[in-house]
């Protein structure tokens, strides 16, 4: 299984929101809102790779979804959709905190390509293998881990948790973030599951002594950092 990184497209066309979906699900988990509330409610979760935004969308519009975005202190990538083409509106995106500026009509594949591209600055795209952290090597595309040298053997949701902590070194990460990230807003498991598959991948990085990596912040979440005194 392959990592995939996660996409929220907020765009108003029906016909359109599906087909951006439909091709970027080749290499990426899309989730599709149809208007501004409702991609800004998602987008505040903070468990998306990128965000494909529109700007004249109904409820609320791209430019004051980007703009509340960063003012919660949320620094997912945002690639600006639009049929607006004028200087002053790409501007306005770029200090808004937009990453990247594409104009309708578009091509498929430049789309992808400025996708991708985001996505790989920021670490969550991988063309066959990609994640370090110290002593830990993860092949996101061979499902192997890595420590020390040391194979280690994870199942599946343990190793989308590793995963997940490293695309996200030295950033406290909730409960919530966690579970929304790897069993979906609509999962009936509980919450309390994160815990459990925590303290799994704890116990099976303990003989590594490499446990501490992980550290809980009480009432809040996890952040994956190296311990201090380390070398």
């Amino acid at each position: 299984m392959t990592v995939k990184p996660r996409i929220l497209v907020i765009e108003d066309d029906p016909d359109l929101n599906e087909s951006i979906t439909d091709f970027i699900r080749a290499f990426a988990d899309p989730e599709a809102a149809l208007n501004g509330a409702d991609g800004l409610y998602l987008a505040e979760e903070g468990i998306f790779d990128a965000i494909i935004l529109d700007i004249m969308l109904p409820e609320l519009n791209g430019f004051d979804v980007l703009k509340k975005l960063r003012a919660k202190q949320i620094k997912t990538p945002v690639l600006i959709l639009t049929a607006k083409d004028a200087l002053t509106d790409k501007l306005h995106g770029f200090e808004l905190g937009g990453d990247d500026y594409l104009t309708k009509p578009f091509h498929r594949e430049e789309l992808i390509m400025r996708l991708k591209a985001l996505l790989k600055r920021t670490g969550h795209f991988f063309d066959d293998d990609g994640l370090t952290a110290g002593p830990f090597v993860v092949h996101v595309t061979s499902h192997e881990v890595l420590i020390n040298d040391q194979p280690v053997a994870l199942n599946g949701k343990e190793f989308d948790l590793l995963v997940y902590l490293l695309q996200n070194q030295k950033t406290i990460i909730t409960k919530d973030q966690i579970f929304d990230r790897l069993w979906g807003f609509d999962s009936e498991i509980a919450v309390s599951v994160v815990e459990v598959y925590m303290s799994n991948l704890r116990k099976k990085l303990k003989p590594l002594k490499v446990e501490h990596w992980i550290k809980t912040i009480r009432n809040v979440g996890y952040i994956f950092q190296e311990p201090e005194g380390s070398e």
